[in-house]
């Protein structure tokens, strides 16, 4: 079973390495090396909207992103800093559930494709839907996945272009019923989808008729989705 769950908008400017990410082993570096030279392609009067920041915010993160082979790294869990990461916990878990963790959990990013928690990665910033990358990244993924025996996708609706999904595939949504209409639980959701995720590494969940037994701030499964009412 593999569990796929997006990036953070927010990340650690903080390097626990001093390993350049040149120096990883890093499987998608060719396609890396490919979006870089798109970003390097980039007219001044793009790079604003690119990254949806002011103009000066937006060159700073633009530089750094020309600059990935020279950045330091960390691992992805202590680089992704978002609400659904600060939600699971990682510091508090033990080896074994980090273990776990590591070999069942995949990242989706617009930048690196596909990555473990503890790969080594440098501070960036690039969304899935730049030059729509998750139509460079499709049929890599999909091509990464189709051996799985099970898929449990936790991502938003961008990321989950980056792949093709088939049978094996079940998507795990969270909602709210309020003012008499059940929709996304959106920005909510997120802390809870972190909740999740931790509840299913402290328990080393490889079945779903575990997984949906997660219960936590009166969201429970009502056969569709993790559903709370107000």
């Amino acid at each position: 079973m593999k569990f796929l769950i997006p990036p953070s908008e927010g990340k650690s400017t903080n390097n626990l390495t001093n390993i350049p990410f040149k120096e990883t082993d890093f499987k998608f570096k060719k396609q890396v090396n490919e979006i870089i030279k798109k970003l390097k392609n980039m007219k001044s009067d793009e790079i604003k909207n690119i990254y949806g920041l002011k103009v000066e915010k937006a060159q700073l993160i633009h530089k750094i992103n020309l600059n990935i082979k020279n950045e330091l790294c960390s691992p992805a869990i202590n680089r992704y800093s978002g609400v659904v990461f600060t939600n699971i916990q990682f510091d508090t878990f033990n080896q074994n559930e980090k273990d776990f963790f590591y070999k069942n959990f995949v990242i989706f990013s617009g930048l690196f494709g596909m990555i473990s928690p503890n790969t080594l990665i440098p501070n960036y910033k690039l969304k899935m839907n730049t030059f729509q990358l998750y139509n460079l990244w499709k049929p890599i993924l999909s091509n990464e996945l189709i051996k799985e025996n099970s898929i449990i996708d936790l991502l938003p609706q961008i990321h989950k272009k980056a792949y093709l999904q088939n049978e094996n595939c079940i998507n795990i949504d969270f909602a709210i019923f309020k003012n008499g209409k059940k929709i996304p639980a959106g920005h909510f959701g997120k802390a809870i989808k972190g909740k999740f995720i931790r509840f299913i590494c402290k328990n080393q969940i490889t079945k779903f008729e575990d997984l949906i037994q997660f219960n936590d701030d009166n969201f429970k499964w009502d056969g569709k989705v993790f559903f709370k009412s107000f």
